[in-house]
């Protein structure tokens, strides 16, 4: 699914809401609702009175890792992009090269035995691809070093082309982040919560808006060929499923805040629509043709064209919501990325 629209360079956000202007904050972002074709605009801080009491938003809780870490192959400079920890200690990666503006791009050459030396001694062997589509990401060993320690100390946030400058890893967590015994999480932000502040949230709850937490690690996208995610570790526990059972018992709206959000609960929803507590690894893809059993409603970023998550915002929205929200969003001259503005799409 591709909307028909031409995303301009220029909308790509470069830096953070609250870095383009005196007394911005992170709320400092847009607004688009999207009632199926129904398109208005607002500011982030209108999302109190968007929402009604009773509503339940569905948020992600995994803290954002400092995931990119120099290496070298041979006499190659390389940055490693950790992505997921498999059941087995090993970590599934990606293998980049610097492009000389402070980014990566795609390394062409990774094959099983790469080694990487990773800083303060650390080794990582490439032992197979993660999966049978293709050879972006790979199973890989490290020794020498343990990755989560190692990320705290030498790594920083994974940073694409469009931003203009190095951000610090506060800038890549949201207000619901928490942090995991392990010291695993998510690759890359969650990037939809990103605009929720400690004082929306709590208006939202004097309203009576409720929050059910869940969480995914999201693992490193692919910049360059848009291809459908991987499987992530997700935990849906127990409370925040009799939370959205109630909700939707009651006539109440679900609302899931970002993908993530939406993949987790998807993952923990029986065919009969119960969501039940569940941990462990999901590959669900939501489509058009599975359509959603639990969401009513999708807050979430502004993607390119090409990009898969645009599938599940037409199994929630509809085709006819996303073309004509996205036409809207480039009229309006919205701001695209994980520092941009937000669309909230409601049934």
């Amino acid at each position: 699914m591709t909307p028909a629209v031409r995303v301009p360079e220029e909308l790509s956000a470069r830096v953070p809401a609250e870095q383009r202007g005196p007394g911005l904050g992170r709320d400092g972002v847009r607004l688009l609702v999207s009632r199926g074709t129904e398109v208005s605009h607002h500011a982030f801080g209108e999302l109190p009175g968007l929402l009604r009491a009773g509503d339940l938003l569905v948020v992600n809780t995994s803290p954002t890792l400092a995931a990119a870490v120099d290496g070298s192959v041979g006499h190659t400079r390389v940055v490693v992009h950790f992505s997921t920890r498999g059941d087995d200690a090993r970590w599934a990666v990606e293998v980049r090269e610097p492009d000389g503006r402070g980014t990566t791009r795609a390394r062409a050459c990774v094959d099983k035995g790469t080694v990487v030396r990773l800083p303060g001694g650390g080794r990582l062997v490439a032992e197979e691809p993660l999966s049978p589509r293709g050879d972006r990401l790979w199973w890989a060993r490290v020794s020498g070093a343990e990755v989560t320690a190692l990320l705290r100390e030498h790594g920083r946030p994974i940073r694409y082309a469009y931003t203009e400058r190095d951000q610090p890893l506060s800038a890549y967590q949201t207000v619901f982040a928490l942090p995991v015994p392990d010291g695993t999480g998510s690759a890359e932000m969650p990037s939809a919560a990103r605009p929720f502040t400690a004082r929306l949230v709590t208006e939202l709850v004097s309203r009576g808006v409720q929050f059910a937490p869940v969480t995914l690690h999201t693992g490193v996208a692919s910049a360059e060929s848009h291809e459908p995610p991987y499987p992530e570790r997700f935990s849906v526990p127990g409370e925040s499923a009799r939370l959205i059972n109630a909700a939707r018992a009651a006539g109440r709206r679900v609302v899931a805040v970002g993908t993530t959000a939406v993949r987790a609960v998807e993952s923990a929803a029986g065919a009969d629509g119960v969501v039940r507590a569940r941990a462990g690894w999901t590959d669900l893809v939501v489509t058009p043709a599975r359509g959603v059993r639990v969401v009513d409603g999708l807050l979430t970023g502004l993607h390119e064209p090409e990009a898969s998550h645009l599938l599940m915002l037409e199994a929630v929205a509809g085709r006819a919501a996303i073309d004509r929200g996205y036409e809207a969003a480039v009229r309006g001259r919205y701001l695209w990325h994980e520092f941009g503005d937000v669309h909230l799409l409601l049934r």
